[in-house]
């Protein structure tokens, strides 16, 4: 039992009475919770109700036992009963602690038939009775992750399943597979608070044990399943249900009539696309794949550090309905460490969504097995495809399946998050809205890395280069990455979003929502997820040291500049509560020299000092043009954090004062939020007014603003201030400098059927030219992510051709004033 584990019971008040609660009787439960809670110092069952346990006591006591059932029986002619006496009561008051088993062989018939006492209704009378609270306690034991099969084995069938274990499979796991049985403690109830529900007021306590009863196995089967995962089916089980349900009969009736096809070819087309499609779940598979990713997670990084207590969260809310797990996506290590993570923190692992371009031999096959099912790139045109995709996906929700997808689309090749695709989250709540869950659990994770293994591939990808497909060779080729360090890893988990909540707020039932509403409400809660991702993100050492290098303005510059400029980032940082990399924490300059060896090592930075023996903090630096962009990767991977700040500080600069009021600041904050919204993600609860607010106030603690002595919200740049709103503003100049490429292109363009590859392959090369005629002055400005946000916010603005001349010269000129600010 882990430390999160035990604090679900530390956290209860010491005067509560706690009462452990296990689905079936077992007096192997009740030892491991005598002997395990004794050394974890957690509160101690005394008493099991209704367990006949007089062979473990000591022998006096046992005697002592048999001699009051004796004098019972002739005293009084009846059999002794604990509860009748008030033994139970008197116990439970005195030691604070029980045991107590939901479901019993015969317990339900001397309940109801032969109407003896329920150890819940005597709770009940007790709770009603004392000041005390009462809190129940869930205690699960597990003998081992794998989900329950759909047809138990003939071992099962002797022997029990590894859900509910016979004595003897009890005792060969505990002999032989120790390390397979694990305890798990749910969320407590309190007895008093669930009592005085509205909804009991005036129920009996018969009424209210029976609840009581029910919501407590509920609980117990709820949490069993986030562990072990759903009643594992056949893949061709899956198939069945799917293919033959009445709403998939009826569209491959309606499909073949359009389309003038015989019903048979379009049930083979449908069969082949689930083959397509679907995993092939495998326990086995998933158990040999935590040995490979462990080996591999080893001996390429230096371990991860994962947010235990964001983690806790999700397995808590995991209860409550299907998780869908939306990580970012930087790396192919990212799917595999996510369900590496969740495996060894007893959670199933998840089915995850992978483009079709994974599917090839043999990789694929073995994806399949670990869960990955997989998708086209494209749906257009696929009609029978979509609706049968849309299906499976249904089915796994319906079937309680966690999912896994990356809402970005693919890996990201410029270090931020890229705008969201929507499709599958479309076709998550389309599936929600049908019914195929209660809830559905939307949970943003952050994966991020030291460094990146595919680091040189996506700069050559971004300066234009074309992909190269995933197969067989590369998969050889890997093996030079194990080779090498790349640093840790970082997993943080942002609080779960759950839909049934998210929707309650809307003002339309979602049911009765019409199609753009929809539409809407799915790009609000694609940019949330988004942004919540961009909260949890770490800020590394390489992230920082990375753009001090890129927004100092000198070509050449000393390691102490360097130094000051990644202080100024590092210290702004720590007063917006970013997260930081824990060797911030340990010592803040070891880390950042460590980063500024490494990109020397690399020759990403270049020692340009002439002269040997010179003090460090005199060494001077110059970057290499050639290897600006993959310093422009690690620079955006924090760079989130910072583009409230660059909005501020830009439109301070833009003043052209030394005082200015805040209030003068949010229009131009609000005209570069809208300008840049297909770049980053923002709050979209924290308007404009309140990151402008909440940024002076960084600027006033670093001393790089100050409040005028007599006019109120009035504010004047230090002396020292000027600089460091470059230096914040210089986020944004590559942006800007992409964007008037965009421009240029589009003026200059008299062809208008482009299609969009060839488009900014020729956005490309004239950004190359401008770079080589100095019109623009970065190299890593040069991006084809850029580019193509910038086209997409331009059509927007209904700017798609060389005839919309005076739009142009509009943004134009904001462009070029904004860049003359940056010091162009």
């Amino acid at each position: 039992m882990g430390a999160e584990q035990a604090d679900i019971v530390k956290n209860i008040p010491e005067k509560a009475i706690i009462v452990y609660t296990t689905k079936y009787k077992s007096g192997f439960d009740f030892l491991f919770a005598h002997t395990r809670y004794r050394q974890q110092r957690l509160p101690v069952p005394q008493l099991v109700f209704d367990a006949e346990i007089y062979l473990w006591q000591p022998l006096s006591r046992a005697l002592r036992i048999c001699l009051a059932y004796l004098d019972e029986l002739v005293q009084r002619h009846r059999i002794h009963n604990p509860y009748r006496s008030g033994y139970y009561e008197r116990a439970l008051l005195s030691s604070s602690c029980a045991l107590l088993s939901l479901v019993e062989k015969k317990g339900f018939y001397r309940r109801f038939v032969k109407d003896k006492i329920d150890p819940l209704r005597y709770l009940i009378e007790i709770q009603n009775k004392t000041d005390r609270p009462i809190y129940l306690v869930p205690q699960l034991i597990f003998y081992g992750k794998k989900p329950l099969p759909a047809v138990p084995s003939l071992v099962d069938s002797f022997f029990g399943t590894s859900h509910r274990p016979g004595k003897i499979r009890k005792v060969v796991t505990l002999i032989r597979h120790p390390g397979k049985i694990f305890v798990e403690l749910s969320q407590p109830l309190n007895l008093r608070q669930w009592l005085n529900q509205p909804a009991y007021t005036d129920k009996t306590d018969d009424y209210k044990a029976l609840q009581l009863r029910r919501e407590l196995l509920l609980q117990h089967n709820r949490h069993r399943q986030s562990i072990t995962g759903p009643v594992l089916k056949s893949s061709e089980e899956i198939k069945e249900a799917i293919l033959t349900g009445e709403t998939m009969q009826r569209f491959m009736k309606k499909h073949a009539a359009s389309r003038k096809e015989p019903i048979h070819k379009i049930k083979k087309k449908a069969d082949g696309y689930i083959d397509e499609i679907a995993a092939r779940y495998s326990p086995f598979a998933i158990r040999m794949l935590s040995y490979v990713v462990g080996w591999i997670v080893n001996s390429m990084f230096d371990g991860a550090v994962i947010d235990k207590t964001g983690l806790a969260k999700v397995k808590a809310m995991s209860q409550k309905g299907p998780l869908i797990l939306i990580p970012c996506h930087k790396s192919h290590i990212d799917y595999l460490i996510l369900s590496y993570v969740l495996y060894h923190n007893n959670m199933p692992c998840p089915h995850i969504a992978a483009g079709k371009n994974l599917s090839f031999w043999p990789l694929g096959p073995i994806f399949r097995a670990g869960g990955a099912f997989f998708l086209r790139r494209t749906f257009k045109g696929a009609i029978l495809y979509s609706r049968v995709f849309s299906a499976y996906i249904h089915k796994l929700l319906e079937e309680g399946f966690n999912i896994e997808l990356f809402i970005e689309g693919g890996r990201s090749r410029t270090g931020k998050l890229l705008s969201p695709k929507l499709g599958l989250i479309s076709i998550l709540l389309d599936a929600y809205r049908n019914g195929a869950c209660e809830d559905m659990i939307f949970v943003p994770v952050y994966i991020g890395y030291d460094r990146i293994i595919e680091e040189h591939a996506y700069i050559h990808e971004v300066e234009g280069g074309k992909k190269e497909s995933e197969n067989l060779s590369q998969v050889i080729r890997a093996r030079r990455f194990l080779k090498k360090r790349y640093g840790k890893i970082y997993i943080n988990y942002h609080e779960p979003i759950a839909v049934s909540e998210f929707l309650a707020g809307q003002p339309t039932p979602f049911d009765r929502m019409p199609a753009k509403e929809v539409n809407a409400l799915c790009r609000q809660l694609g940019w949330r997820i988004v942004n919540a991702i961009d909260k949890q993100t770490v800020a590394t050492p390489h992230g920082l040291v990375a753009a001090a290098i890129l927004n100092i303005a000198r070509p050449r510059f000393t390691h102490e500049e360097l130094m000051e400029t990644a202080n100024t980032y590092l210290t702004f940082a720590m007063s917006q509560d970013v997260k930081l990399a824990d060797t911030f924490v340990l010592n803040p300059d070891l880390a950042m020299n460590y980063a500024v060896d490494h990109y020397l090592s690399r020759k990403l930075l270049e020692d340009a000092s002439n002269e040997k023996g010179h003090p460090v903090d005199q060494t001077e630096y110059t970057v290499n043009t050639a290897k600006r962009s993959l310093l422009e990767f690690y620079k955006n991977n924090c760079i989130s954090y910072f583009v409230p700040a660059a909005f501020s500080a830009l439109a301070i600069l833009k003043k052209d004062a030394f005082q200015f009021n805040a209030n003068d600041l949010h229009e131009e904050h609000q005209f570069m939020r809208n300008f840049f919204k297909y770049e980053f993600a923002f709050d979209l609860d924290r308007p404009s007014t309140y990151e402008v607010r909440k940024t002076i106030k960084a600027f006033i603690d670093d001393a790089i603003l100050m409040p005028h002595p007599t006019i109120p919200d009035r504010y004047q740049i230090t002396s020292s201030g000027y600089r460091k709103l470059k230096l914040f503003a210089a986020f944004l100049k590559p942006y800007f400098e992409s964007y008037r490429v965009v421009l240029a292109f589009i003026r200059a363009n008299r062809k208008e059927n482009f299609e969009t590859k060839d488009k900014l392959k020729k956005i490309q090369s004239l950004g190359l030219q401008m770079v080589k005629k100095k019109e623009i002055e970065l190299v890593e400005s040069v991006s084809k992510i850029n580019y193509s946000n910038g086209l997409q916010y331009f059509a927007n603005k209904g700017i798609r051709n060389h005839e919309d001349t005076e739009a142009i010269s509009r943004y134009e000129s904001l462009i070029l004033n904004y860049l003359a600010v940056l010091g162009q």
